[in-house]
């Protein structure tokens, strides 16, 4: 039985984005996965990492929750919207504060190089855009698709990261919303 974890990074729960994770996990219970779940606006923690790297931060008790899910789980989905070319402002506090070394990965004395903690996971990006993806891909260049897969899973261990952009959403009209959400629960059910 694969173990997924869906993160959840939209701070509102009437998104679309908490459709798509429902629809997610919908598919992955019919493939008889055990999930668990991270809706990181429900999480009570401050997002700034305040002194840096400099001076650790004491994590809050929903922080080492999530810390321990990840651990856990086989395969990463990570729901959000893309916004400024990025990620919303609670699930970036998320990641600093909850990947830091000696649990995402451990900076190596006198080296400019890290140990991966978080090896032989999977991950699936599932992001909603309000451009098309080829606009957003052509056009930006995909910063927030690099910043996920590259700048922060694969530097983390984890190497297989396949990316589901959609969009147009702003102005979508309900049919191209239901379509997405079978297709993200074929996802689910293909534990992928």
């Amino acid at each position: 039985m694969k173990k997924i974890l869906i993160i959840n990074g939209h701070p509102d729960v009437e998104s679309f984005n908490y459709a798509l994770s429902d629809a997610y996990k919908k598919g992955a219970a019919k493939a008889g996965a055990n999930i668990q779940q991270i809706n990181i606006r429900e999480l009570d923690f401050n997002p700034n990492l305040q002194f840096g790297y400099r001076k650790r931060t004491e994590l809050e008790p929903d922080l080492l929750e999530a810390q321990e899910k990840l651990k856990w789980a086989e395969h990463l989905v990570w729901i959000y919207p893309v916004w400024w070319g990025s990620v919303p402002a609670m699930m970036k506090g998320f990641l600093d504060r909850v990947m830091l070394p000696g649990f995402a990965f451990q900076k190596r004395e006198n080296s400019l190089w890290w140990d991966k903690n978080l090896t032989g996971k999977t991950a699936r990006i599932i992001c909603t855009l309000d451009q098309p993806e080829w606009y957003y891909r052509l056009v930006y260049r995909s910063p927030s698709h690099h910043a996920m897969k590259r700048v922060t899973l694969n530097y983390i261990g984890v190497k297989k990261v396949r990316i589901t952009a959609i969009g147009p959403i702003r102005l979508s009209k309900k049919e191209f919303r239901a379509k997405w959400l079978k297709k993200v629960e074929k996802l689910g059910e293909m534990l992928k």
